[in-house]
């Protein structure tokens, strides 16, 4: 009898992990769909004209399944947020990766404003719209973190090999940011055109990002 039992514990204990971990890849597989289509429609419909039940007549679920995962609207906007800083990231490590911390700087800047343009509706929903005020502290505190810390870190490596005229790392991070956004956001609503034309947009938001690199140049 004692050794039966043995055999049977052997046995169906991997086949357990097996349902669990099954089921957690279904979650997050189910998870990723309603994020996918609600990003969709936050960019084609705008993120106001978007229900819970529209995104959940896209993918064909009850709006209550999308409720087993997000309590509302404004946590699946700071998902949908995520997913596109971590974009956003991934093109800061393949376009930002000179050995030069000054250089490195300047492609960050270059970077920020060449995906701003690339995705107007993307970014509008990343840095433009009203933040909602119900969301969970923590989710506040997890967006868009890793690829502000990427541009954190290039600004620490600078101060520390004495490159630049700054020392306060949070107020130069507050100064770079402040600038690659307002050239994208001025751009996006279209308070650029009576400056500069259409085809020189990209040149002359470049040459911008690096004149103002060059003042923090020691």
């Amino acid at each position: 009898m004692f050794a039966v039992y043995i055999f049977v514990i052997r046995t169906t204990a991997p086949i357990i992990m097996g349902i669990s971990e099954r089921k957690e890849r279904e979650k997050i597989d189910k998870k990723q769909l309603i994020r996918s289509a609600a990003m969709k429609m936050f960019l084609e419909d705008g993120y106001a004209k978007t229900s819970i039940r529209n995104i959940a007549d896209a993918i064909e679920y009850s709006p209550g399944t999308i409720y087993l995962y997000y309590k509302d609207k404004d946590e699946l906007l700071y998902e949908v947020q995520r997913d596109a800083y971590g974009k956003l990231l991934e093109e800061f490590k393949a376009k930002a990766k000179h050995k030069d911390p000054v250089k490195r700087l300047m492609q960050i800047g270059k970077t920020y404003v060449a995906f701003g343009l690339a995705n107007p509706e993307l970014y509008d929903l990343m840095f433009i719209i009203r933040a909602p005020t119900n969301v969970d502290e923590e989710l506040h505190k997890d967006n868009g973190g890793d690829s502000y810390f990427y541009l954190l870190d290039c600004l620490q490596e600078c101060i520390e090999k004495d490159l630049l005229k700054v020392t306060d790392l949070n107020l130069c991070a507050l100064q770079t940011w402040s600038v690659a956004h307002g050239l994208v956001s001025l751009n996006l609503r279209c308070r650029l055109k009576m400056m500069v034309e259409e085809k020189d947009m990209p040149k002359v938001l470049n040459d911008a990002i690096e004149s103002y690199v060059k003042l923090l140049i020691k």
